[in-house]
């Protein structure tokens, strides 16, 4: 599968992407609970997508990196198409 073929509300695995951006992760407090999140860019020959990168996967990729997305979520949020690896989904550096 490539980013232009992902569809929301779909579980996908990308084989390779490229990090192209990683902006500095926020803070938040919800329910009581700290956590951290960023939005990388990721591109593969297709096109590009948003990569939503929580807590410890955070820590996971660099820009520049390539990276292999298995079993990850993707919605739509604002318009714009986002991966995320919810619940079951793993990030591995190639």
């Amino acid at each position: 599968m490539n980013i232009t073929g992902i569809q929301p509300n779909t579980n996908v695995t990308l084989e390779k992407v490229t990090v192209t951006s990683k902006p500095e992760a926020r803070t938040f407090d919800k329910y009581g609970k700290k956590g951290r999140v960023t939005t990388a860019r990721i591109k593969d020959d297709s096109g590009e997508c948003d990569l939503t990168l929580w807590n410890d996967d955070i820590e996971k990729v660099s820009e520049g990196d390539t990276i292999k997305l298995t079993d990850c979520w993707v919605k739509e949020w604002n318009g714009k198409v986002q991966i995320s690896t919810g619940k079951n989904g793993k990030i591995e550096k190639l």
